[in-house]
């Protein structure tokens, strides 16, 4: 089957990068383009191979939504995916909502394909000698939906999206389902128990969205998702402009222990994210202790190695690392006093079970994440790369401006314990908390 892929962007807004691609070296090598057509087209099937991580198949399998003209067939399984038969077809593909034409050519043979995967209220017709024979906008009431996270665990980027599925189903009155990762549904079930969960995607509903926070100019997101708090990516995705309300949490355990305690995440996925200050666990710790609170370390690992830093369980926190469930890690949250991390997943779990966080976090701004009165950042320091769309930062290398030197990670080496202890005596004072040492 020949795949015919288009996007939503005009291609001239891909071609400006292709000098700097290494997808484009490897459609060379792969496939030899001979015109400039030819090389999108090569582009765009690497990108879906190496890059999207999209399900197995997905480009091939079988398109069941019938338009009453033989072996024309479409749905939004993957973006727009429509089936042309050989013949005379001119095939226009445009935005209801603004008339924007992203496709308007003469097509025989093989499946049309968006690469964007984000929601569009697509428009499609179809012409055969220039006489129209199928014309289709998108409309999800009543239809069979999923949106997929199974391919993308991401702990923060899911969390920071689960409060625009609800609105989804409640705006456009679809029958709407989610494929989670298999860490992720017991929670959110728990979260949103009226949202039904299913364990692998067959193609057969009438539209599939899969949510990618990429940070590129790829055209699966409609723009770098570092340019906004990430909290807003949800809607930006699935059309949505506002910021939905948070699910209420109800615990489904009781505190792991009757005494006052606090929680700490001291890892990240890498340790750019962590906080590098010399000793400052050791000394916040200290501090949470001689405060009268015990304090929990979290973190499925109490060591890891990442971009040359090691990051290790502070010494005086007590052991409440493993592999322990999202739930079990909720549970342990909802009844902590309140919990100190970094712009991690953990975070984003206290902050969906409504536990006060203190976070952590000079390499990004302080719009990226949820908002929290409590964030701890130095910006008399170079900060905040991760939000600069110039700087390649899911890169090997941790610090885009200053590797090798002596300011490499200053934006999470420069936070000192005094700015951290500062801002938990604000969250003590504001959430009228008395520690137990003064009880």
């Amino acid at each position: 089957m020949k795949l015919h892929f288009f996007t939503v962007r005009n291609i001239e807004d891909y071609r400006k990068f292709y000098r700097f691609d290494p997808l484009v070296k490897q459609a060379f090598d792969e496939m030899h383009p001979q015109t400039k057509e030819d090389l999108d087209q090569a582009f765009f099937l690497n990108l879906t191979k190496h890059v999207f991580r999209m399900p197995e198949g997905i480009y091939e399998s079988r398109i069941w939504g019938e338009t009453g003209f033989p072996g024309l067939r479409l749905d939004f399984n993957c973006g727009l995916r429509l089936d042309i038969p050989e013949g005379n077809f001119r095939v226009k593909v445009s935005d209801f909502d603004s008339g924007q034409i992203f496709f308007d050519k003469y097509i025989s043979g093989g499946r049309l394909v968006s690469l964007d995967q984000y929601f569009v209220r697509w428009q499609v017709e179809v012409f055969l000698d220039e006489q129209k024979i199928f014309s289709h906008v998108l409309n999800l009431e009543g239809q069979p939906v999923t949106i997929m996270f199974k391919n993308r665990p991401v702990l923060g980027d899911m969390i920071a999206f689960l409060p625009y599925i609800r609105e989804f189903k409640k705006y456009h009155r679809c029958k709407l389902s989610i494929c989670m990762h298999d860490k992720f549904p017991e929670f959110v079930a728990q979260l949103y128990p009226d949202i039904p969960q299913i364990d692998e995607v067959d193609f057969k509903t009438y539209a599939t969205y899969y949510p990618a926070m990429f940070t590129s100019h790829l055209p699966i997101v409609p723009v770098d998702t570092r340019q906004m708090p990430l909290n807003r990516v949800g809607g930006m995705l699935l059309g949505i402009n506002y910021l939905p309300p948070k699910a209420v949490f109800e615990p489904t355990a009781p505190p792991v222990t009757d005494e006052p305690y606090v929680c700490i995440a001291v890892q990240a996925a890498v340790a750019r994210k962590a906080w590098l200050y010399p000793g400052g666990w050791d000394v916040v710790v200290d501090y949470l202790k001689n405060l009268g609170y015990r304090v929990f370390c979290i973190d499925r690992e109490a060591t890891s190695t990442t971009d040359g830093y090691t990051v290790c369980k502070p010494e005086g926190a007590e052991d409440f690392t493993g592999e322990h469930s999202l739930l079990e890690r909720a549970n342990m949250l909802y009844h902590a006093e309140f919990f100190i991390g970094l712009s991690s997943g953990l975070s984003w779990i206290a902050d969906a079970v409504g536990c006060p966080v203190v976070m952590i976090a000079g390499f990004t701004q302080n719009w990226h994440e949820f908002y929290t009165p409590y964030r701890v950042a130095n910006r008399k320091v170079c900060n905040g790369c991760f939000n600069d769309i110039r700087v390649a930062y899911l890169v090997p290398e941790p610090c885009p401006h200053h590797r090798n030197t002596p300011r490499e990670l200053e934006c999470q080496k420069k936070i000192s314990p005094r700015m951290v202890i500062n801002a938990i005596e604000r969250l003590i004072i504001d959430k009228n908390l008395t520690p137990p040492a003064l009880r």
